[in-house]
């Protein structure tokens, strides 16, 4: 199952870098909110991966925990970590502003990456 959240780590990176990458060609409404909910999932995938014998409601529990984490951390502005955001990797884990929005975005993420986690486990089993 490792080898599964690691390939989903990964298609799902390469999914968020490409709709920041391509936004122009994406709809104005995917281009404002996938990226958010792909990270989310991101994070949902890494709980999966480092806790794989845990009950999936850990790794949700986890992800909403680090996810909102991250989203309120950002209403702390010291100079310090706002040169870490200003760079592109600090900005794509710490974001750069706290946005009411963004905790939409991640809860819609979580959730699509908990159904097709479930949905992959329900195929595997019965395979």
């Amino acid at each position: 199952m490792r080898i599964a959240y690691l390939i989903a780590i990964v298609i799902t990176i390469f999914l968020g870098l490409a709709s920041r990458k391509w936004s122009l060609l994406l709809p104005s409404f995917v281009a404002q909110n996938v990226g958010d909910m792909l990270w989310a999932m991101m994070v949902y995938f890494g709980f999966r991966l480092l806790l794989v014998h845990k009950s999936t409601l850990t790794a949700i529990w986890l992800s909403f925990l680090f996810s909102f984490g991250i989203e309120f951390s950002q209403l702390y502005q010291e100079h310090w970590i706002n040169q870490i955001r200003g760079t592109t990797l600090g900005a794509l884990i710490l974001g750069k502003g706290f946005l009411v929005a963004d905790l939409v975005r991640y809860s819609v993420g979580i959730i699509i990456a908990t159904v097709l986690d479930k949905m992959a486990l329900t195929f595997i089993s019965r395979n």
